[in-house]
């Protein structure tokens, strides 16, 4: 825990997913509430979408990180602010193009989370 998901439009040209969740995962890391070894993140590419009414020069990237319940709002709420911030400036700049940049804070019951680590050493 936590988990990271990254879903982005690939119209989002010059993006490159894989250096946002590096960045984005020591952000997390570096806020001192997780074990760098247990922070995943992962990235979705979105070909089928809608932005309102016309798909015509409209993107978005939306994270979603998921934390076991009971984290104070304080902590979510740095989470979420620390990660558009992120977020923002890895975007390439597109001019003409309309970009949303979204950070979504989930929580995870803890009493129903299963977790195991099989270690290869």
């Amino acid at each position: 825990m936590p988990h990271l998901t990254l879903e982005f439009t690939r119209n989002l040209s010059g993006f490159d997913a894989q250096k946002a969740l590096l960045h984005m995962n020591k952000v997390i890391f570096d806020t001192g509430h997780f074990d760098e070894v247990d922070i995943k993140s992962r990235a979705i590419p979105i070909d089928c979408f809608v932005i309102g009414t016309s798909p015509e020069n409209r993107c978005f990237v939306h994270a979603k990180l998921a934390v076991m319940n009971h984290r104070p709002p304080e902590v979510r709420q740095t989470l979420s602010t620390m990660l558009l911030q992120e977020l923002s400036g890895l975007l390439p700049e597109r001019p003409g193009l309309h970009v949303q940049i979204c950070v979504e804070i989930l929580e995870i019951e803890r009493d129903t989370y299963s977790k195991a680590v099989l270690d290869a050493s």
